[in-house]
């Protein structure tokens, strides 16, 4: 994964910025405008039905606040959306070992807390891989979460009250990545950034099957992996 994260740097560095290679207009504005609002509003649907009040995750303010002129362009905005991606997943990881020391999950099996850091630790390996891509290509390494539902994830992390709320929390963000992947693997310029897609999204679909196992469900419901969770670049506020 290093060795594909280097060579799309070094194809993004040699030829400039290269733009989203997208199979038809439907499926590239798909991911460039119309993604994520699955995951987002998922994650308000899972916060309400364990509170009672669900956070305000409306799509159709990732648009607006959008930031223009960004240095992040062509694929390289794909690449900073993997980024904030991973970095989210790593923060809600990390907050639910923080709820289950706390002792606000309830009994958490030895099993599921293994499984936690275990996710973190690859998703922030994943995160390191993307920013490798961004800063070979000369432009800065994302930090953070510059996404705009990332208020609307960190209130119902903050609801979640079970192990069972903050799995299907996790899942949505874990299908979300395994999809955004999947279709970046199919519509980036750079064979680097194919490659790179393409290693990232089978870990992310192992993960999304074992928090399905957790929450009693079959792990692997889908003959195939789809994208209609995929997250849109409009998310992103850099």
């Amino acid at each position: 994964m290093q060795a594909a994260s280097a060579a799309f740097a070094e194809e993004l560095h040699d030829t400039g910025v290269t733009v989203i290679a997208g199979r038809t207009v439907g499926r590239r504005g798909f991911l460039l405008g119309l993604g994520g609002a699955g995951a987002a509003l998922a994650l308000a649907a899972c916060s309400s039905n364990s509170s009672g009040s669900s956070p305000d995750s409306r799509a159709g303010t990732a648009t607006a606040m959008a930031t223009t002129g960004s240095r992040y362009t062509g694929d390289l905005k794909v690449v900073a959306l993997a980024v904030a991606l991973e970095n989210q997943a790593v923060g809600a990881y990390q907050a639910a070992l923080n709820a289950a020391q706390a002792g606000r999950l309830g009994t958490v099996p030895a099993a599921v807390g293994t499984f936690i850091t275990t996710a973190m630790s690859q998703h922030q390996d994943h995160a390191k891989a993307w920013n490798a891509v961004l800063t070979g290509a000369g432009v800065p390494a994302i930090t953070g979460v510059p996404l705009s539902n990332q208020a609307a994830t960190t209130e119902a992390l903050g609801n979640a009250g079970t192990v069972a709320d903050v799995a299907k929390l996790a899942l949505e963000l874990e299908n979300q990545a395994a999809e955004t992947y999947l279709f970046a693997a199919g519509n980036v310029a750079s064979s680097g950034g194919i490659a790179t897609a393409a290693s990232i999204a089978p870990v992310e679909a192992m993960h999304a099957a074992v928090l399905g196992f957790v929450l009693g469900r079959y792990p692997v419901p889908d003959s195939f992996l789809g994208t209609d969770k995929a997250a849109s670049t409009s998310l992103l506020t850099v």
